[in-house]
């Protein structure tokens, strides 16, 4: 789960944590000042494409440059100002993913995890102008708005769910910090365990930066000190989880047994949903190896691609990699953007572009024919040396 401050900070990290060897092309991940920034990125699409320019720069690109694209996405829905989610969660509309697909289908060759590991495993190769759409954590909105847009596009998919949350239909923990700011009764935010104690503002769109300068800094946290924070957010506000709410529900397995039977691909994202670096080893271990097992038992067969939650090089690492590798895991995929070049060193660190809301048309094309030009930066968190 990425949206509001999950990858928000003022400062770039270069690099994964784990010092290991990229999958991307140069440059790997892209970084906060490299290039132009994000208002610029969207410009110099839409000229691109008033220009019609952007089919002559995608083939230009294929002619130097084979890599895979992988669209990363959270949410399909409408919303509007009383939205009480993390708005940045959002990817697109269903209109705009409608349209986003459809400009896959034409101009892209779709692909799945199984052909990227075929091509890993010293297979087929991947055509040019590889695209793999991918989904974190497992709204049911994917089932409701997503799915039959993919079916009717003839797009696949790969899904990648928090299996506690399929098994429990809670909402996602994170989602619910965000859901009790946005809609707490009181004046003043008191969250000691992050440093916070702040006047709140009246109304949902003057809290919603707030809620992510707080994801951002309970992420800072290790595992312990996120659950404490939760735990006294909810006891302050009682509003515990398991009241649920209905603009924040988790797929179900009959929902996933029928998306996986249509061709889309399910992968593991976790049991909980927690930041798998942050873990001690033995929790860490239990929630790569208890994602596998529930999807193993829930869809009859064990999943071959997991998505590290949140995704950062503050996320995953190498206790994290070894784990997945010896789960029986064939791929594995970060929250950072750039392009990857499938090679086997690298399978477990595959890169994504994050698709979010504000990106319309002419920007979805730009950063799909040249990414390294037209799509968004990595946010990720700085620690202090």
């Amino acid at each position: 789960m990425k949206g509001m401050g999950q990858e928000s900070v003022r400062n770039p990290v270069p690099a994964p944590a784990t010092g290991g060897d990229m999958a991307g092309e140069a440059p790997t991940a892209f970084a906060p000042g490299a290039g132009p920034g994000p208002g610029q990125r969207q410009r110099l699409a839409a000229r691109a494409h008033a220009w019609r320019l952007l089919p002559a720069i995608q083939t230009l690109r294929g002619c130097f440059r084979r890599g895979l694209r992988v669209l990363a996405y959270h949410r399909v829905r409408d919303f509007d100002d009383g939205f009480a989610f993390d708005p940045g969660l959002v990817s697109a509309s269903p209109e705009a993913f409608r349209r986003q697909m459809i400009h896959l289908r034409e101009h892209f060759h779709p692909v799945t995890c199984r052909e990227v590991v075929a091509a890993l495993d010293g297979g087929p190769p991947l055509p040019r102008d590889a695209v793999l759409v991918t989904f974190d954590d497992g709204y049911d909105d994917n089932h409701a708005f997503a799915f039959p847009i993919l079916r009717e596009t003839g797009v696949p998919a790969t899904f990648f769910v928090a299996t506690g949350h399929i098994d429990s239909g809670l909402p996602y923990a994170y989602d619910w910090l965000a859901h009790l700011v946005l809609t707490a009764r009181t004046e003043r935010l008191r969250l000691p365990g992050l440093g916070i104690d702040v006047a709140l503002p009246g109304d949902l769109p003057a809290r919603r930066p707030l809620v992510a300068e707080l994801l951002d800094r309970l992420k800072y946290l290790d595992d312990a000190g996120q659950q404490a924070v939760l735990a006294q957010l909810e006891l302050d506000c009682r509003r515990p989880r398991a009241t649920g709410h209905a603009d924040c529900r988790p797929m179900t397995w009959d929902q996933l047994r029928e998306m996986r039977a249509a061709g889309m691909e399910i992968g593991a994202h976790g049991v909980h949903h927690r930041m798998l670096a942050k873990l001690p080893d033995d929790e860490m271990r239990a929630e790569v190896s208890g994602c596998h097992a529930r999807l193993a038992a829930e869809l009859g067969a064990p999943p071959i691609a997991i998505s590290y939650p949140v995704g950062g090089p503050d996320a995953y690492d190498a206790r994290v990699l070894d784990a997945v590798r010896q789960q029986g895991f064939r791929i594995g995929f970060t929250y950072i953007s750039g392009v990857s070049v499938p090679r086997a060193a690298a399978r477990y660190e595959l890169l994504r572009t994050g698709i979010e809301a504000n990106i319309d048309a002419a920007w979805f094309e730009g950063m799909l024919a040249l990414p390294e030009l037209f799509a968004h930066p990595s946010r990720l968190r700085a620690y202090p040396a």
